[in-house]
Protein backbone atom coordinates (compact mmCIF):
# COMPACT_ATOMS: atom_id res chain seq x y z
CA UNK A 1 0.00 0.00 0.00
CA UNK A 2 1.25 3.50 -0.87
CA UNK A 3 2.28 5.71 2.04
CA UNK A 4 0.14 8.47 0.50
CA UNK A 5 -3.65 8.40 0.98
CA UNK A 6 -5.71 8.77 -2.23
CA UNK A 7 -5.45 12.52 -2.96
CA UNK A 8 -8.80 12.84 -4.76
CA UNK A 9 -10.42 11.28 -1.74
CA UNK A 10 -8.76 13.79 0.57
CA UNK A 11 -10.23 16.66 -1.44
CA UNK A 12 -13.70 15.08 -1.35
CA UNK A 13 -13.45 14.43 2.39
CA UNK A 14 -12.22 17.94 3.22
CA UNK A 15 -15.04 19.55 1.24
CA UNK A 16 -17.72 17.24 2.69
CA UNK A 17 -16.73 17.80 6.29
CA UNK A 18 -16.20 21.57 5.89
CA UNK A 19 -19.56 22.08 4.17
CA UNK A 20 -21.29 19.38 6.25
CA UNK A 21 -22.93 18.07 3.09
CA UNK A 22 -22.08 15.59 0.34
CA UNK A 23 -24.29 17.56 -2.07
CA UNK A 24 -22.57 20.90 -1.42
CA UNK A 25 -19.18 19.20 -1.61
CA UNK A 26 -20.18 17.73 -4.97
CA UNK A 27 -21.12 21.19 -6.27
CA UNK A 28 -17.78 22.62 -5.16
CA UNK A 29 -15.66 19.80 -6.54
CA UNK A 30 -17.71 19.49 -9.72
CA UNK A 31 -18.87 15.88 -9.41
CA UNK A 32 -22.01 14.05 -8.27
CA UNK A 33 -22.84 13.39 -4.60
CA UNK A 34 -22.43 9.70 -5.38
CA UNK A 35 -18.88 10.30 -6.56
CA UNK A 36 -18.13 12.16 -3.32
CA UNK A 37 -19.44 9.18 -1.37
CA UNK A 38 -17.29 6.78 -3.40
CA UNK A 39 -14.15 8.83 -2.84
CA UNK A 40 -14.79 8.97 0.90
CA UNK A 41 -15.40 5.21 0.99
CA UNK A 42 -12.03 4.73 -0.72
CA UNK A 43 -10.35 6.91 1.91
CA UNK A 44 -12.09 5.02 4.72
CA UNK A 45 -10.84 1.72 3.29
CA UNK A 46 -7.31 3.09 3.10
CA UNK A 47 -7.46 4.37 6.69
CA UNK A 48 -9.33 1.37 8.05
CA UNK A 49 -11.97 3.41 9.87
CA UNK A 50 -15.31 5.10 9.25
CA UNK A 51 -15.03 8.85 8.79
CA UNK A 52 -18.81 9.35 8.68
CA UNK A 53 -21.73 7.72 10.49
CA UNK A 54 -24.38 6.91 7.91
CA UNK A 55 -28.09 6.53 8.61
CA UNK A 56 -31.19 6.47 6.42
CA UNK A 57 -31.78 10.23 6.51
CA UNK A 58 -28.40 11.80 7.19
CA UNK A 59 -24.64 11.44 7.24
CA UNK A 60 -22.64 12.82 10.17
CA UNK A 61 -18.87 12.97 10.77
CA UNK A 62 -17.63 10.32 13.17
CA UNK A 63 -15.25 11.09 16.02
CA UNK A 64 -12.39 9.74 13.91
CA UNK A 65 -13.56 11.87 10.99
CA UNK A 66 -13.58 15.08 13.04
CA UNK A 67 -10.17 14.31 14.52
CA UNK A 68 -8.71 13.47 11.10
CA UNK A 69 -10.12 16.66 9.56
CA UNK A 70 -8.63 18.79 12.34
CA UNK A 71 -5.21 17.21 11.86
CA UNK A 72 -4.99 17.35 8.06
CA UNK A 73 -6.76 20.71 7.59
CA UNK A 74 -3.74 22.97 8.27
CA UNK A 75 -1.54 20.85 5.99
CA UNK A 76 -4.02 21.06 3.12
CA UNK A 77 -4.28 24.83 3.57
CA UNK A 78 -0.49 25.12 3.44
CA UNK A 79 -0.44 23.16 0.19
CA UNK A 80 -3.08 25.44 -1.36
CA UNK A 81 -1.38 28.63 -0.14
CA UNK A 82 2.07 27.56 -1.31
CA UNK A 83 0.75 26.47 -4.70
CA UNK A 84 -1.24 29.66 -5.25
CA UNK A 85 1.69 31.82 -4.16
CA UNK A 86 4.09 30.09 -6.57
CA UNK A 87 1.59 30.19 -9.44
CA UNK A 88 0.80 33.85 -8.71
CA UNK A 89 4.44 34.85 -9.05
CA UNK A 90 4.59 33.23 -12.48
CA UNK A 91 1.40 34.82 -13.76
CA UNK A 92 0.90 38.39 -14.86
CA UNK A 93 -2.62 38.21 -13.50
CA UNK A 94 -4.86 39.63 -10.80
CA UNK A 95 -7.78 37.58 -9.50
CA UNK A 96 -10.31 39.67 -7.60
CA UNK A 97 -13.76 38.85 -6.19
CA UNK A 98 -16.36 41.40 -5.10
CA UNK A 99 -20.09 41.59 -4.28
CA UNK A 100 -22.28 41.39 -7.43
CA UNK A 101 -23.92 44.79 -6.84
CA UNK A 102 -20.57 46.49 -6.32
CA UNK A 103 -19.17 44.84 -9.46
CA UNK A 104 -22.14 45.84 -11.63
CA UNK A 105 -22.90 49.29 -10.29
CA UNK A 106 -19.47 50.70 -9.46
CA UNK A 107 -16.52 48.63 -10.66
CA UNK A 108 -17.64 47.68 -14.18
CA UNK A 109 -17.46 51.22 -15.54
CA UNK A 110 -14.04 51.82 -13.96
CA UNK A 111 -12.10 48.64 -14.70
CA UNK A 112 -11.19 49.78 -18.23
CA UNK A 113 -9.10 52.54 -16.63
CA UNK A 114 -6.92 49.93 -14.94
CA UNK A 115 -6.52 47.93 -18.14
CA UNK A 116 -5.57 51.08 -20.07
CA UNK A 117 -2.95 51.98 -17.48
CA UNK A 118 -1.66 48.40 -17.16
CA UNK A 119 -2.38 46.66 -20.50
CA UNK A 120 -0.08 43.70 -19.76
CA UNK A 121 -2.16 42.63 -16.74
CA UNK A 122 -4.72 39.85 -17.08
CA UNK A 123 -7.61 40.89 -14.83
CA UNK A 124 -9.96 38.12 -13.66
CA UNK A 125 -13.07 39.51 -11.94
CA UNK A 126 -15.51 37.33 -10.02
CA UNK A 127 -18.66 38.33 -8.18
CA UNK A 128 -19.98 36.63 -5.08
CA UNK A 129 -21.76 37.57 -1.86
CA UNK A 130 -20.19 34.61 -0.07
CA UNK A 131 -17.16 35.00 2.18
CA UNK A 132 -13.97 34.19 0.29
CA UNK A 133 -11.53 31.71 1.83
CA UNK A 134 -8.08 32.80 0.65
CA UNK A 135 -6.62 29.45 1.75
CA UNK A 136 -8.92 27.57 -0.59
CA UNK A 137 -10.22 29.84 -3.35
CA UNK A 138 -8.03 31.00 -6.27
CA UNK A 139 -8.26 34.68 -5.33
CA UNK A 140 -5.48 37.25 -4.84
CA UNK A 141 -7.52 40.10 -3.38
CA UNK A 142 -11.18 40.80 -2.68
CA UNK A 143 -13.72 43.47 -1.87
CA UNK A 144 -15.98 42.53 1.02
CA UNK A 145 -19.01 44.26 2.51
CA UNK A 146 -18.63 43.80 6.27
CA UNK A 147 -17.47 45.56 9.46
CA UNK A 148 -13.79 45.36 8.58
CA UNK A 149 -12.95 43.11 11.53
CA UNK A 150 -10.97 39.95 10.67
CA UNK A 151 -7.72 39.20 12.47
CA UNK A 152 -6.39 37.18 9.52
CA UNK A 153 -6.95 39.89 6.89
CA UNK A 154 -5.62 43.29 5.99
CA UNK A 155 -8.80 45.36 5.66
CA UNK A 156 -8.70 48.80 4.03
CA UNK A 157 -11.92 50.82 3.90
CA UNK A 158 -12.92 51.82 0.38
CA UNK A 159 -16.33 53.35 1.07
CA UNK A 160 -18.25 53.66 4.32
CA UNK A 161 -21.65 52.02 4.53
CA UNK A 162 -24.61 54.36 4.05
CA UNK A 163 -28.32 53.92 3.46
CA UNK A 164 -30.33 56.46 1.48
CA UNK A 165 -33.77 56.36 -0.15
CA UNK A 166 -34.09 56.25 -3.96
CA UNK A 167 -37.03 55.89 -6.32
CA UNK A 168 -38.09 56.71 -9.87
CA UNK A 169 -39.08 60.37 -10.40
CA UNK A 170 -42.53 59.28 -11.60
CA UNK A 171 -43.07 57.25 -8.41
CA UNK A 172 -42.29 60.26 -6.20
CA UNK A 173 -44.65 62.46 -8.18
CA UNK A 174 -47.44 59.89 -8.27
CA UNK A 175 -47.45 59.44 -4.49
CA UNK A 176 -46.64 63.07 -3.68
CA UNK A 177 -43.69 62.19 -1.44
CA UNK A 178 -42.53 65.39 0.23
CA UNK A 179 -41.28 64.31 3.66
CA UNK A 180 -39.87 61.05 5.10
CA UNK A 181 -43.14 60.55 7.00
CA UNK A 182 -44.93 60.26 3.63
CA UNK A 183 -43.24 56.91 3.09
CA UNK A 184 -46.01 55.35 5.15
CA UNK A 185 -48.02 55.47 1.89
CA UNK A 186 -45.26 53.92 -0.22
CA UNK A 187 -44.00 50.43 -1.00
CA UNK A 188 -40.61 49.74 0.54
CA UNK A 189 -38.25 47.58 -1.50
CA UNK A 190 -36.35 45.82 1.27
CA UNK A 191 -32.94 44.60 0.14
CA UNK A 192 -32.46 41.85 2.74
CA UNK A 193 -28.67 42.01 2.32
CA UNK A 194 -28.76 45.67 3.43
CA UNK A 195 -31.88 45.79 5.59
CA UNK A 196 -31.79 49.20 7.28
CA UNK A 197 -35.38 50.41 6.82
CA UNK A 198 -36.24 50.18 10.52
CA UNK A 199 -33.30 52.34 11.55
CA UNK A 200 -33.82 54.82 8.68
CA UNK A 201 -37.53 55.33 9.38
CA UNK A 202 -36.89 55.74 13.10
CA UNK A 203 -34.14 58.29 12.50
CA UNK A 204 -35.76 60.42 9.79
CA UNK A 205 -39.50 59.71 9.76
CA UNK A 206 -39.99 59.44 13.52
CA UNK A 207 -41.84 56.16 13.12
CA UNK A 208 -41.82 53.50 15.83
CA UNK A 209 -41.24 49.87 14.92
CA UNK A 210 -44.93 49.02 15.37
CA UNK A 211 -45.77 51.68 12.76
CA UNK A 212 -43.15 50.60 10.24
CA UNK A 213 -44.44 47.02 10.10
CA UNK A 214 -47.70 48.37 8.65
CA UNK A 215 -45.93 49.78 5.58
CA UNK A 216 -46.18 47.61 2.50
CA UNK A 217 -42.89 45.88 1.66
CA UNK A 218 -41.39 43.67 -0.99
CA UNK A 219 -38.50 41.51 0.22
CA UNK A 220 -35.70 41.16 -2.35
CA UNK A 221 -32.52 39.11 -1.86
CA UNK A 222 -30.38 40.80 -4.53
CA UNK A 223 -29.29 44.43 -4.34
CA UNK A 224 -29.19 44.88 -8.11
CA UNK A 225 -32.73 43.56 -8.44
CA UNK A 226 -33.97 45.90 -5.70
CA UNK A 227 -32.46 48.91 -7.50
CA UNK A 228 -33.93 47.79 -10.83
CA UNK A 229 -37.35 47.43 -9.21
CA UNK A 230 -37.10 51.03 -7.99
CA UNK A 231 -36.10 52.19 -11.48
CA UNK A 232 -39.26 50.56 -12.83
CA UNK A 233 -41.49 52.37 -10.33
CA UNK A 234 -42.19 49.46 -7.99
CA UNK A 235 -41.34 51.32 -4.80
CA UNK A 236 -38.53 52.93 -2.82
CA UNK A 237 -35.19 51.24 -2.32
CA UNK A 238 -32.78 51.93 0.52
CA UNK A 239 -29.31 51.69 -0.99
CA UNK A 240 -25.76 52.85 -0.64
CA UNK A 241 -25.43 56.04 -2.75
CA UNK A 242 -22.33 54.46 -4.25
CA UNK A 243 -24.50 51.89 -6.01
CA UNK A 244 -27.13 54.34 -7.21
CA UNK A 245 -24.87 57.12 -8.52
CA UNK A 246 -25.00 56.17 -12.19
CA UNK A 247 -28.78 55.69 -12.24
CA UNK A 248 -29.22 59.08 -10.54
CA UNK A 249 -26.93 60.73 -13.10
CA UNK A 250 -28.98 59.19 -15.92
CA UNK A 251 -32.26 60.35 -14.40
CA UNK A 252 -33.55 56.84 -13.75
CA UNK A 253 -33.58 57.40 -9.99
CA UNK A 254 -33.79 60.38 -7.71
CA UNK A 255 -32.31 60.69 -4.24
CA UNK A 256 -35.26 61.28 -1.93
CA UNK A 257 -34.44 63.56 0.99
CA UNK A 258 -30.65 63.94 0.39
CA UNK A 259 -30.20 65.21 3.93
CA UNK A 260 -31.48 61.87 5.27
CA UNK A 261 -28.53 59.51 4.87
CA UNK A 262 -28.04 56.83 7.52
CA UNK A 263 -24.47 55.78 8.36
CA UNK A 264 -24.35 52.01 8.97
CA UNK A 265 -21.68 49.92 10.75
CA UNK A 266 -20.62 48.10 7.57
CA UNK A 267 -18.71 49.17 4.50
CA UNK A 268 -16.85 48.08 1.39
CA UNK A 269 -13.36 46.94 2.34
CA UNK A 270 -10.42 45.83 0.23
CA UNK A 271 -9.11 42.65 1.88
CA UNK A 272 -6.20 40.24 1.48
CA UNK A 273 -4.35 37.83 3.82
CA UNK A 274 -1.92 39.32 6.32
CA UNK A 275 0.51 36.45 5.88
CA UNK A 276 0.70 36.54 2.06
CA UNK A 277 2.97 38.85 0.09
CA UNK A 278 1.16 40.49 -2.82
CA UNK A 279 3.00 40.02 -6.10
CA UNK A 280 3.64 42.97 -8.40
CA UNK A 281 0.42 43.10 -10.44
CA UNK A 282 -1.77 42.62 -7.38
CA UNK A 283 0.01 45.48 -5.62
CA UNK A 284 -0.57 47.66 -8.68
CA UNK A 285 -4.26 46.78 -8.64
CA UNK A 286 -4.56 47.41 -4.89
CA UNK A 287 -2.94 50.85 -5.18
CA UNK A 288 -5.03 51.77 -8.25
CA UNK A 289 -8.28 50.76 -6.54
CA UNK A 290 -7.40 52.73 -3.40
CA UNK A 291 -6.73 55.73 -5.62
CA UNK A 292 -10.16 55.37 -7.27
CA UNK A 293 -11.77 55.18 -3.83
CA UNK A 294 -9.90 58.27 -2.60
CA UNK A 295 -11.03 60.24 -5.65
CA UNK A 296 -14.62 59.17 -5.03
CA UNK A 297 -14.46 60.08 -1.34
CA UNK A 298 -13.00 63.48 -2.18
CA UNK A 299 -15.70 64.14 -4.79
CA UNK A 300 -18.39 63.07 -2.32
CA UNK A 301 -17.00 65.48 0.29
CA UNK A 302 -16.96 68.37 -2.21
CA UNK A 303 -20.56 67.70 -3.27
CA UNK A 304 -21.73 67.65 0.37
CA UNK A 305 -19.80 70.77 1.38
CA UNK A 306 -22.04 73.81 2.12
CA UNK A 307 -21.92 76.58 -0.51
CA UNK A 308 -19.52 79.41 0.18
Amino acid sequence: MSSYPPLKSLRAFEAAIRLNSFSLAADEVGVTPGAIGQQIRKLEEWLGTDLFVRSVRQVKPSADGLDYAARIGPALQQIVAASQSLRGRRENAVRVVMPPSFAAKWFSKRMSRFLIDYPATALHVGSSSLMIDFNRDPVDIAIRYFDGEDEELESVLLYRGQAAAFCAPSYRDRLGLETPADLIRATLLNDILHAWWGEWLAAFAGLASRETVMIRRIEIDQTGMAIEAAIHGQGIVLANPLLAEEDVQEGKLIHLFPECVLTVPLGYYLVYPKNRELHGQVRLFRDWLLGEARDLTLLDAIEKAPPV
